[in-house]
This record gives structure tokens, sequence and C-alpha cells, in this order.
């Protein structure tokens, strides 16, 4: 099986070359029983993320692979065939799209005489391009440095470095192969250390929020599904939204006011996707917390791509390592987007099936199609565990009067000569805060 070479980055433009590379996306036997995805819509993502980061991709292929060698996954006969592709495609790189141990991994990079890269690799080092924060660079370079102990090696003395990151694209040069597992392992420590820091803060500033306080609506979903147009739409944001997959790595947070007046935090984070190794969720624990505290998570789906339900259990299953059960967990709402990219007969079948779930709701981020829809459930949402209390409050207690307009929904008002009196609906929080903060004798 042969997908065409792609040569375009699928937008018109040729990848930036900075590196020429081959992706191999093997098919084992027992993995292929029950599996929700094709072989060569699998190899389609692989080609995706290699793109991602910039890769002149010059050829795609699927093998099939009847019995795994230990030593280098594939038969000879497949190994002696992509040598010679390798060498008459003039590449320097094979990825491929699956796990390696560290023996196969140098024993493929012998026979194919280029460097090789497994999957987590490369998911490795577009995380190593997109991470901004402190925080991410720190994720990054603990699940990096987890994944490389294991390949200190010297036996890549034929290839150059040529690029930064964390060397899986470009050896691992000298400097790198004169640090030992000691050292890597201290400075794992030290990062998980301020990874903890992260994580307390973090929880600091939810603590913050709480007394705000502001309810937050996180956004989850399969990596390219939407999520960051849908946060530029409901946020009036400028985030980097963009065909790629894991345009975004770090979380991001705005201020959001629904149409009933009620303000919330929206919440965008790092896309899930197929085998994500758990070490790298591990890693990442500190920016999937955001998830876990969320008020309301929505589960933004591409219901366009042709793996839609292959996406959904991914995601899902990620969910479920994070003890968010999406099936009984009445905070998720699933999003389904990208409906313009449906025809008329399937956009029609999407929305019925949204009317008779009330967890779920089809919009395009895109064109802001069903966006009043989605507001319109987030509102209801919010307020679902609100309670309607007959308030009193003086006419001369300004700020109290203030609070309850911010923190509730004032139904209706009744005024006297000293006193407002007021039918709120309110959650139950908000009125222990109140009566607390605004006790009247």
């Amino acid at each position: 099986m042969k997908a065409s070479d792609p040569s375009t980055n699928g937008d018109g433009r040729a990848p930036n070359a900075s590196g020429r590379a081959i992706v191999v996306h093997p098919v084992l036997r027992n993995e292929t029983d029950g599996a929700l995805r094709p072989p060569e819509s699998c190899l389609d993502e692989a080609v995706g993320l290699a793109l991602a980061i910039e890769l002149d991709v010059v050829h795609a292929e699927c093998v099939r692979v009847n019995r795994p060698q230990p030593s280098t996954l594939l038969g000879s006969g497949t190994v002696e065939h992509l040598a010679q592709i390798v060498e008459e495609a003039e590449a320097s790189l094979v990825i491929m799209d699956h796990a390696l141990s560290p023996v196969q991994q140098r024993n493929l990079e012998k026979g194919l005489k280029a460097k090789v890269i497994d999957r987590t690799g490369l998911i490795l080092e577009i995380f190593g391009a997109r991470a901004r924060t402190r925080e991410g660079m720190l994720q990054v370079e603990l699940a990096a440095l987890t994944y490389q102990k294991s390949r200190l090696v010297r036996s890549w003395t034929h290839l150059e470095r040529q690029r930064g990151g964390f060397g899986f694209l470009g050896g691992p040069g000298e400097s790198q192969l004169e640090i030992d597992r000691r050292l890597i392992g201290d400075r794992i420590i030290k990062i998980k250390k301020e990874l903890d820091e992260v994580r307390r803060t973090r929880g600091l500033h939810r603590k913050a929020r709480a007394k705000v306080p502001y309810p937050v609506v996180a956004l989850v979903g399969y990596t390219n599904a939407g999520k960051s147009t849908l946060f530029n739409r409901l946020a009036n944001a400028d985030v980097f939204a963009k065909d790629l997959l894991f345009a975004t790595l770090d979380p991001t947070m705005r201020q959001v006011t629904l149409p009933s007046g009620r303000k919330v935090i929206l919440s965008d984070t790092v896309g899930f996707i197929s085998d994500l190794p758990h070490g790298l969720v591990a890693a990442f624990r500190a920016t999937l917390e955001e998830v876990d505290a969320a008020d309301i998570i929505l589960h933004v789906r591409d219901i366009s791509h042709i793996d839609t339900d292959a996406q959904k259990a991914d995601v899902h299953e990620v969910m479920r390592d994070m003890g968010i059960d999406p099936d009984e967990d009445e905070r998720v709402i699933e999003v389904l987007n990208k409906i313009d990219a449906l025809d008329g007969e399937s956009r029609d079948a999407v929305l019925a099936q949204t009317s008779r779930n009330p967890r779920a709701v089809a919009v395009s981020a895109l064109t802001g199609g069903g966006i009043d829809d989605l507001d319109l459930l987030l509102d209801q949402r919010m307020n679902a565990h609100r309670q309607v209390v007959d308030l009193s409050v003086k006419l001369d207690d300004g700020a109290a009067l203030a609070w309850l307009y911010a923190k509730g929904e004032v139904l209706d008002r009744r005024d006297d000569e000293e006193q407002a009196h007021l039918h709120v609906a309110i959650d139950p929080a908000d009125l222990a805060r109140y009566e607390k903060r605004f006790a009247q004798g």
C-alpha cells in the first residue's frame, strides 16, 4: 500500500526542507483486528505530523508486518526495500509510525543508512517546536529526557547535528553523547520539582479564581479538531489557529461573557492523538489538570473527518486515564465542529442527532454557524444549579447591590423607602459568599 507522495503542506506551500524524509506506517496483523482506522488514514496522519514541523516528505508508504522482528520490527526484505527508497530519494530521515525499542531504532539506522525516529520521537519534536511558556518547555524536556535516557548510544557517528531541539531529527551530537544517564537522571529530578511548583502555583490560581469566582470551560479534543478556532470565535481572541497537528500546546485562557451576562473563563488545551505515549500524558499532567478542574468540558470533534469516531474513542480513552468518564460526567458537552464541511444530507443528519442529545451541539467555528446555540447551552448548563431566593438589601448598601447584580441574575426588584427587595437566581456557593460578606442585621 502506498500513499501519493506529498509535495506541499496542503495549502500550496512547499515545505521548508529541514530534511528529506520518508514516512512508514507498519501494519501489524495483531493490531489491525478490530481497528477503527484504516492503515491509509494512519499513514496520512503520520504525514501530517511530519509536515507540522515542515519536513519535506518525499515518500509515504504502509508496509505489512506479519511477524514483528525483535531486532528491526520489519522483515529483512522490507528493510532492503526501504533502504533502496532512502537511497533513491536521497532521504536523510525515516519516520516509523510505531513505537521502536532502542535496539530496533539502532538496527534500522544501520540497515537504512539514515536517521530513524519513531512516533514518540516525532511527537516530542513537534511539542518541542510548539512550546512557548516555561511550563510547556519543562513538560517537553521531561518527556524528551525520559524517552532519550535509554537511547544514549554512540552508533550515530555517520549523522550530523543540523538543527536544535532534542536531537531526535539531527542525531544526538557530540555533546549529548557525553551526557551519561546519571546526569540525565539528575535533570529529570530537578524538572519534576519545578513542575510540582508549577502545579502548586496553578492550584493557587484556581483557588483565586474560585474566590472571584468565574466558572472554567475547558476545550478538549483530537488535535486539529478546531479547538483554537472555536476558542477564538467564543473569546474574540487571536490564538494561533492553523490547519496543523498540534498547533496549540500551551494552555491559553480568556474571560468570556455569555449572552446572559455571566462571565466564564475559557481554556484551550493541547490536542490529543492516537497512541499518545502514557509517559507523555503524565508529563503534561499540569496542563491537563485544568481540564479535570473545569466546570464544563467541551469535547470538540471534527465531525467531517473520516476517522471522527476513532478520534472520539481516543479522546475518551485519555479522559478516562484522567479519571473523567465522558459518558457519565455531566460536565462533558460534545461540540460537533466543521459542519460547514459536510454535504447537505450529512449536515441534516448531524443536526438531527444533536437535537435529540441535550449534551451535544453542532457548530462551525470557522463560519460561526451554531455558535449562538452553543452559547445558549453554556448559559443553561451554568444556570442549571442556581437557586432562586428573595433578598432584601439596604438601598444605601451599593456594594452589596452591585455584587448581587454581578454574581447573580436579578429576576425582579421592588424598592421601598429603606430597602431593595430582590428576586435573584444565584449559585449556592455565591449565596454563601454573599451572606458571609454582606451579612446584614
